[in-house]
């Protein structure tokens, strides 16, 4: 018993001891604080300052979320005197410098980290069922994609918009022709007690790689009255370009609805067209549409139609153009646009010819027809009136038919 009680008091004493070297013995080593300078005062005071931002911007409300990016976490940015911007030592908490702002806040033409432009976000608005000029028969939406390996047109028919049909309890339907085949046609399925039809139809047309940028769509729009008569309210005109056909996916297009000609056509055909001259930019602008009742050489193994447009001034060529060949039809559709530098004082002599050709193999060509449209040195009644319409609404297209004049009459 004697010798466990001083061997327990061994113990004790012995544990004391080595607790009292172990004080003395990490007090020898530690560190000696340096005397404070005053830039580390002032990067003290700052952090101080900036906690104490970070915590009374903490409690109030983020007008716009922002979350740091993966690859900047842990870095701090603060604007410098000359409005650039360097890194700062790590700081668990943002400058508030940095942070979303009110308008109060100065920071000048620095730019400001966390903020969202609105304006980068908005898309372009719609118009397209809006804006309708005056005097619109309507409007049509479709779609179109070629498939070359099976050689398949693919049109949808989505939509039409503001019909102009005889009465509201009207019945509308849409025949679809691929020009210049004009006996047989697709149609759609017909709406009841309505203006503004929503069809999402589809329809294919066969056709080959080879001819299908000479065909046109012809999209027809009837109203059906009870007597289950076709009355036409009117039709779009969509020439199939390379343009339009590009890539594997559908694209969607809009046109707005035109009247057919109730006229007939004359001897030789007829040509329509936009003009339009731009004072700014002395640029006369044409546009061939689309010509009708074109008596063509029948006896000609290959038949294609295009039209050439001269610029001349005082019945000197200036410049010619020509548009794409057509073939096999007697109502080609073009839809191109040509642009001739003209300046302003030579309108006066300046006058513009469009002749009709159909190729007759090899660089051959017979003319059609003709028509000359200009001031009153060269041209009178409806291509005199079409020049001066244009001279009077700059920048403006001016659209009409013009009759034809045989190929050997001036």
């Amino acid at each position: 018993v004697i010798g466990g009680i001083v061997g327990g008091l061994l113990l004790l004493l012995l544990t004391g001891v080595s607790c009292c070297l172990w004080r003395r013995f990490c007090a020898t080593f530690t560190y000696e604080e340096l005397p404070e300078t005053p830039a580390t005062a002032i990067s003290a005071a700052s952090r101080r300052q900036g906690d104490k931002r970070c915590q009374l911007y903490s409690r109030t409300q983020l007008s716009v979320p922002f979350i740091v990016p993966p690859s900047i976490q842990g870095r701090d940015w603060v604007p410098l005197h000359n409005k650039e911007l360097s890194r700062a030592p790590q700081d668990p908490c943002l400058a508030p410098e940095l942070l979303p702002h009110t308008s109060s806040s100065n920071l000048g033409d620095a730019g400001v980290v966390g903020t969202i432009n609105p304006e980068l976000y908005k898309f372009p608005e719609d118009t397209s069922e809006t804006d309708f000029p005056d005097g619109c028969l309507g409007r049509l939406w479709f779609s179109v994609e070629y498939q070359q390996e099976t050689e398949r047109l693919l049109v949808g028919l989505i939509k039409a918009r503001l019909l102009q049909a005889p009465s509201e309890t009207c019945s509308l339907l849409v025949k679809l022709h691929l020009l210049p085949d004009e006996r047989r046609f697709l149609q759609s399925k017909t709406k009841r007690k309505t203006s503004s039809p929503q069809f999402d139809e589809h329809f294919i047309f066969q056709v080959s790689c080879k001819s299908v940028t000479q065909r046109v769509l012809k999209f027809s729009v009837y109203h059906v009255n009870r007597q289950r008569k076709h009355q036409l309210l009117g039709q779009v005109l969509f020439p199939l370009k390379n343009e339009t056909l590009a890539g594997d996916c559908h694209h969607v297009f809009w046109r707005d609805l035109e009247a057919e000609s109730l006229e007939p056509p004359s001897e030789f055909g007829d040509l329509q067209f936009c003009l339009s001259y731009n004072d700014y930019l002395n640029r006369l602008t044409v546009v061939v549409l689309r010509a009708k009742g074109l008596q063509l050489q029948e006896d000609r193994s290959v038949v294609s139609v295009f039209v050439k447009v001269s610029l001349m001034n005082q019945n000197k060529f200036v410049k010619c153009k020509k548009t794409s060949a057509v073939l096999g039809s007697v109502n080609p559709v073009y839809n191109e646009t040509f642009s001739f530098k003209a300046d302003a004082t030579e309108l006066d002599t300046a006058s513009l010819s469009l002749t009709v050709l159909q190729s007759t193999g090899g660089d051959r060509s017979h003319p059609l027809g003709r028509v000359v449209v200009g001031p009153y040195m060269y041209t009178r009644g409806r291509e005199l009136e079409h020049w001066d319409e244009m001279l009077s609404k700059p920048k403006e297209l001016v659209k009409r038919w013009h009759a034809l004049c045989g190929p050997t009459e001036p």
